[in-house]
C-alpha cells in the first residue's frame, strides 16, 4: 500500500500530460482574432511557467528547511527543484517565442514581460553556476540556500509587479487583458487547468527522482 501511495501522483502526472497533448491538439478551439490555431500553445507555454513558479516555491521551502536543520538532503532537493524549474522556464520561453513568431511577427520583441522573464531565468541560471563554483558541500548548500531566498524574492516584482506598471503586448499585463476576460469558451479551461497540474506534478516527479538518486549515491559513497 505504501508503494501505491507514492505512485498515484506520478501516474496522475502522466495521465494529465497525455490528456493535455491529445486534447490540446484534437479539440476544436475557439477562433480568436490573430491567435486562431496558435491558441493551443496556451496549454504548453503558460502551464510551464505556472509549474516553474510552483517548483521554485518548493525549492525555496527546502532551502529554508536546510538553513533551519542543516540536512544536506534538503539542499539536494532544493537544487534539483531549481534545475527542473529552470528547464521548464527555458521550455516556456521557447514555446512563447514560437507563439510570438506567429502572432506578433517576431521571435522576440522588446516587451517588458518577456524581458523580465528572461532576467528571472538568468538569476536562476546564475544560481546553478554559483553551486558549481563552490567545492565544499556544506558551504555550497548554505550560500545556495541564501541566494535562493533572494532569487525567489526577486521574481515577485519582476514577473508580477513591474509588467503591470507599463504597456505590454503580453496578455494580462499593462492593460492588455488576459484570455479569460474576452474568451468565455470552456474548451480552453478544461485543458488549461489540468495542464498546469500535469506539468507541475511531472516537474516535481523529475526533481524528486534526481534528488533521491543523489542522496542514494552519497549514502553509497559514505559506506565505502
Amino acid at each position: 500500500m505504501k508503494i501505491y501511495r507514492k505512485l498515484w501522483w506520478k501516474v496522475l502526472a502522466v495521465i494529465l500530460l497525455y490528456y493535455t497533448v491529445i486534447a490540446g491538439f484534437l479539440l476544436d478551439m475557439p477562433r480568436l482574432d490573430i491567435l486562431n490555431e496558435t491558441i493551443r500553445n496556451q496549454f504548453f507555454h503558460v502551464p510551464m511557467w505556472f509549474a516553474m513558479i510552483l517548483l521554485m516555491s518548493v525549492s525555496l521551502y527546502y532551502a529554508l528547511k536546510f538553513l533551519r536543520k542543516g540536512n544536506l538532503k534538503d539542499d539536494r532537493f532544493s537544487a534539483e527543484f531549481v534545475h527542473v524549474a529552470t528547464l521548464l522556464g527555458i521550455l516556456g520561453i521557447a514555446t512563447g517565442s514560437f507563439w510570438a513568431r506567429f502572432t506578433w511577427g517576431a521571435w522576440w520583441v522588446n516587451d517588458v514581460k518577456l524581458n523580465m522573464a528572461a532576467i528571472c531565468l538568468l538569476i536562476y541560471l546564475a544560481y546553478i553556476v554559483l553551486r558549481g563554483s563552490i567545492e565544499d558541500e556544506t558551504q555550497r548548500a548554505r550560500i545556495a540556500a541564501i541566494y535562493n531566498i533572494f532569487a525567489f524574492a526577486a521574481i515577485i516584482p519582476l514577473l508580477f509587479i513591474i509588467p503591470r506598471t507599463t504597456d505590454s503586448l503580453h496578455p494580462g499585463n499593462g492593460g492588455n487583458p488576459g484570455f479569460n476576460i474576452y474568451d468565455l469558451d470552456q474548451r480552453l479551461r478544461i485543458v488549461f487547468y489540468p495542464a498546469i497540474l500535469g506539468w507541475t506534478l511531472f516537474g516535481a516527479w523529475l526533481a524528486s527522482l534526481r534528488a533521491r538518486m543523489l542522496n542514494i549515491r552519497e549514502h553509497l559513497l559514505n559506506l565505502d
